[in-house]
């Protein structure tokens, strides 16, 4: 049996089906002979059928009615090379711009870009500041000490971390003493997300639409504290009241006074507080009620939302499930939290804080970038 041929033009695939058209073959046997010859993605048996419609009408011209060039299926090594060389140089490149580019059809682009080499398109990830240098030292230096603290010989049963290959112990005392807590705005109302408002459908099914819907300006400042064995604080600012270091200080106040009541002895044994850098956590003020009660700070490098539990832990899932909720004032959002709070299940918390250790290790492995989950 012959070899295919590996090249031609796409004037002489024409040319070829122009002639076996004239000797009367119809285009499903054109299609055959094509293949026989020059392999079996030459070309799609429906642009033989385009092509000879056309001559039949008296074109003999060999490009598109359009004046655009027919595009012949084929996923020759060449045009793998090719595909592959106009995606290194542009990653934001659409599929009918390769195939435009390259001449080939939209299909064989695809089959070429997802089959034989793999890529898929994502969304680049938003994260909150790019990281210099120094920034990403820190982080590293802050995560590194943190999982030397971590580490113990005890180990507690049903939560363990693989990091690198090797057991991961976790110290329960010093991760038992780590309160942490932060501020979030709560809004009367809160957009549902694209993906909490999918349904089912037929492909019959009327096509679901969904309003734009944007969040409320009537809001409250909620602040909450926790530790891996729950709620400790959980309160929010009045009407027009503001956070500043003595207000903060306030705060501290009632959560000093909280760990005293529900948890008895935490207060000899040490406080491990966390929370982030803004002014009010970092003034003076606040710095003096601290070295007071004598409360450690857990360390927290700077533009790393990604790892203290309470942004991502906590405070993600609150949104998640106010979205698409409406309340009429503050005191039934407020109300409304409180319940969803007091219903979080112990394992939740405690698994909030024990996630940290895997945070940390994936900064470090990451050499100090944003951790993403």
């Amino acid at each position: 049996m012959a070899a295919h041929l590996e090249t031609w033009s796409k004037e002489e695939i024409r040319a070829v089906i122009r002639f076996l058209n004239a000797k009367s073959l119809n285009p499903t046997e054109i299609h055959k002979e094509l293949q026989s010859v020059y392999g079996e993605h030459v070309i799609s048996r429906t642009q033989v059928y385009h092509w000879c419609n056309l001559f039949e009408t008296c074109h003999s011209d060999l490009t598109d009615r359009k004046g655009r060039a027919c595009f012949i299926t084929t996923t020759s090594e060449d045009n793998v090379k090719r595909v592959d060389e106009l995606i290194c140089q542009d990653r934001r490149l659409k599929l009918h711009e390769i195939a435009s580019s390259l001449e080939i059809s939209e299909t064989s682009a695809h089959r070429i870009v997802f089959d034989e080499l793999g890529y898929r398109k994502v969304s680049a990830r938003w994260v909150p500041k790019q990281l210099t240098d120094n920034h990403k030292e820190q982080r590293l230096d802050i995560c590194r000490e943190l999982l030397k603290r971590s580490k113990s010989s005890r180990r507690f049963h049903g939560h363990t971390a693989n990091a690198g290959g090797d057991f991961l112990g976790y110290d329960v005392t010093f991760l038992d003493s780590i309160v942490t807590g932060d501020e979030t705005w709560l809004h009367h109302c809160t957009p549902e997300t694209k993906q909490d408002s999918m349904t089912w459908k037929h492909p019959s099914s009327p096509v679901a639409k969904k309003f734009k819907v944007m969040r409320s300006a009537k809001k409250i400042m909620g602040t909450a504290f926790w530790d891996s064995r729950g709620v400790l604080l959980y309160e929010t600012l009045q009407p027009g009241e503001t956070i500043n270091a003595a207000r903060y200080c306030q705060t501290l106040d009632k959560l000093r006074e909280a760990i005293r009541r529900k948890r008895p002895g935490q207060l000899t044994n040490g406080v491990i507080l966390q929370h982030d850098n803004a002014t009010p956590h970092t003034a003076r003020v606040t710095q003096g009620w601290l070295e007071k009660y004598g409360w450690e700070i857990s360390p927290h490098p700077p533009y790393s939302p990604d790892l203290p539990s309470s942004d991502y832990h906590l405070f993600g899932p609150l949104k998640h499930e106010l979205a698409g909720k409406r309340f009429d004032d503050d005191e039934e959002l407020v109300d409304h939290v409180r319940k969803w709070l007091q219903n979080l299940d112990g394992s939740f918390f405690r698994e909030g804080i024990y996630s940290m250790v895997r945070r940390w290790q994936k900064c470090v492995d990451r050499l100090g970038c944003y951790v993403e989950k």
